[in-house]
């Protein structure tokens, strides 16, 4: 394991697997990561750790979806960096894009581009 110079993040994917594959990659490239099965789930670890700085959501999960945690969690973190990840083709509303610069990350996806885009986005 590397330093901990990189900023913590969040994912928050529904899909068990995927979300292990992308925490470990993650953190093996030097991340803290913290991770949640869901919205809500990743909506009270956001409140509970202000020093996270970059949230990398699903869209699509159970109880809360991607847009409403992003929506949720700018109204008290708005300075907070979001990844969206999509195994559907269409685009995020364009009222949402709008709320800040959002990247969208289309599934499937190579977990190396999202330890690319993390460190990019958290530099």
């Amino acid at each position: 394991m590397m330093t901990d110079a990189l900023p913590p993040i969040l994912v928050a994917e529904d899909e068990a697997m995927l979300r292990v594959l992308a925490v470990e990659m993650l953190e093996d490239a030097g991340f803290k990561v913290f991770e949640a099965g869901d919205g809500v789930e990743a909506l009270e670890l956001l409140k509970a750790n202000p020093q996270i700085t970059l949230l990398v959501s699903d869209i699509k999960m159970p109880r809360m979806d991607g847009y409403a945690l992003v929506t949720a969690g700018l109204v008290f973190r708005p300075e907070l960096k979001v990844l969206l990840m999509t195994g559907y083709a269409e685009d995020p509303p364009p009222q949402f894009v709008k709320l800040r610069d959002i990247q969208i990350l289309r599934k499937p996806f190579n977990l190396e581009r999202l330890c690319t885009l993390a460190t990019e986005m958290t530099a």
